[in-house]
């Protein structure tokens, strides 16, 4: 898809009515989809690391019991330590992934965007396409996640679906912060050490096998805190916790609304430039 053809809407001046900004949306919207889509390193990395992760983190862990106390309910649970695992090696996988594949589509595109706000696009036009196209792929990779862990184990139905809303929600979370990423930092070195080392400690903290301390009150300021409950209380306790999950897509919105902001920041000196001509 050249400049052109997603110029080409925009013929008219940026202040055009409702249906101008219709018409622009579905164009932008497939393009980045599309540019999500042509990270053939993200796809690797879902392909194989996701079950390879899997079966490593199992590996480490083993199956004996672990006993520990849910700090959303207070309610001490025994569980296998090796199936706990994999929850919380599901959310670190998608931190990674997700957070990667975003926020380098992010940087590969922001020029482009700029000279889409220049040739009459509009910044909620924009927004709005970059918003659902990130949305659909971390869905996609989040279900893709939850499939692949009923290779190493079979949770019942319900218990499965709370283990998909929490990777749903973190694919979510993590897409927002490659979105912020990628629209605030100058480099990708930055933004690659950020997505990898935070996620990393994120999820790591919330897992009790490796941090005894998992049920710490200041855990519950990390981003997973949210789908981890919600996955571990969902899968293990029976207890279905909707706030938690919830506190999660707070996390979610608040790292999209920075990056829409100093997106439309960073653009909104080429509107500016452009309304001379308008006149």
């Amino acid at each position: 898809m050249s400049a052109t053809d997603l110029a080409r809407p925009a013929a008219g001046p940026p202040a055009a009515a409702g249906p101008a900004a219709y018409r622009q949306f579905p164009t932008a919207w497939r393009f980045a989809l599309r540019n999500q889509a042509r990270n053939r390193l993200a796809g690797l990395l879902l392909v194989a690391f996701v079950p390879v992760w899997y079966l490593l983190m199992l590996v480490i862990a083993g199956h004996r019991p672990l006993s520990f106390r849910l700090y959303a309910t207070g309610r001490v649970l025994t569980v296998d330590a090796g199936h706990l695992t994999l929850i919380s090696a599901g959310l670190n996988s998608l931190t990674i992934i997700v957070g990667f594949a975003v926020f380098a589509a992010i940087r590969k595109t922001l020029a482009f965007d700029q000279r889409l706000v220049f040739a009459g696009y509009r910044h909620a036009t924009l927004i709005a396409a970059k918003t659902l196209a990130i949305a659909m792929v971390a869905a996609v990779v989040a279900l893709y996640t939850a499939a692949v862990l009923l290779a190493f184990w079979r949770p019942g139905p319900a218990e499965w679906a709370a283990i998909l809303a929490g990777f749903a929600v973190m694919a979510l979370t993590y897409g927002a912060l490659g979105l912020l990423l990628g629209v605030l930092v100058r480099g990708d070195l930055e933004g690659f050490f950020l997505i990898i080392m935070g996620g990393l400690m994120d999820t790591f903290l919330q897992n009790p096998l490796g941090n005894p301390l998992a049920n710490k009150p200041v855990l519950a300021w990390f981003p997973s805190f949210g789908p981890m409950q919600f996955a571990v209380g969902g899968s293990f306790g029976h207890a279905y916790l909707w706030g938690h999950l919830a506190l999660g897509l707070a996390w979610a919105a608040a790292f999209a609304a920075g990056g829409l902001v100093i997106f439309r920041i960073r653009t909104r000196g080429l509107t500016r430039r452009r309304e001379p001509r308008d006149r």
